[in-house]
């Protein structure tokens, strides 16, 4: 949950999950308007007693919070969250969705309850176990994700993977939410906001971040995050 503008003091923590591919983080106070940048990830999310799961973004979501509101959610890396889950990322795509509309609505309930008792150790144990439990990961989208990470064409990336290109954007939207060429668009927009907020120079940063200029750079940022480069770090 890569997430910005605060409306107040907020307090945003993470570490890593006991599952793999998983992130526990907790984020406390604030009030105002918040901005989450899409990053490929899926989140569970438990907020004032209801579990609510966050589908994969495609562009900015901007919503409003109460002074003093709490969170505590896994995030799951991309392709990570269908197979835990237990939905399609199309399907979450943009979305908010109450975990109840997923799942039995008695199974959703018995969760959320255990987690009123202490969200961050019950959703991280959750995650855990549901990984034990679903059998081998799928190889493919953790395979994709490095490939477009790398900046690896998604032609080259299909026939390393023995598919068409149509076949290999029906498995990303099955596991990401979006097909390789809008998920690559989104790795490089976290890895240019890494750059960035490290503080390298916004035409280094377009450069290494694999963007033909830093005009490309700043229109895709606007794209993608809703507000300039420079607003975003400030």
């Amino acid at each position: 949950m890569s997430t910005g503008h605060h409306g107040g003091v907020s307090a945003y923590r993470e570490r890593p999950g006991l599952a793999p591919g998983v992130v526990l983080w907790t984020r406390t106070g604030g009030g105002g308007p918040y901005r989450v940048l899409p990053d490929g990830c899926m989140d569970l999310i438990w907020h004032d007693g209801e579990l609510l799961v966050a589908g994969p973004d495609t562009s900015a979501h901007v919503a409003v919070d109460r002074p003093g509101s709490s969170y505590v959610g896994v995030r799951f890396a991309p392709g990570v969250g269908p197979a835990l889950l237990g939905a399609p990322a199309r399907e979450l795509r943009d979305r908010r969705v109450p975990l109840g509309d997923l799942w039995p609505a008695a199974d959703a309930r018995r969760l959320a309850t255990r987690a009123d008792a202490g969200p961050a150790a019950v959703l991280d144990a959750w995650a855990a176990d549901r990984a034990r439990t679903a059998g081998p990961a799928d190889p493919l989208p953790a395979a994709v994700a490095a490939a477009l990470s790398e900046g690896r064409r998604v032609g080259s990336i299909a026939d390393a993977c023995g598919l068409g290109e149509r076949q290999l954007r029906r498995r990303c939207e099955a596991a990401f939410g979006y097909g390789p060429r809008t998920l690559a668009r989104v790795l490089r927009l976290q890895r240019a906001l890494e750059m960035a907020r490290a503080g390298t120079p916004f035409a280094q940063v377009a450069a290494d971040a694999g963007y033909a200029d830093q005009p490309h750079l700043s229109r895709e940022v606007r794209s993608l995050a809703g507000l300039p480069l420079g607003e975003l770090l400030a």
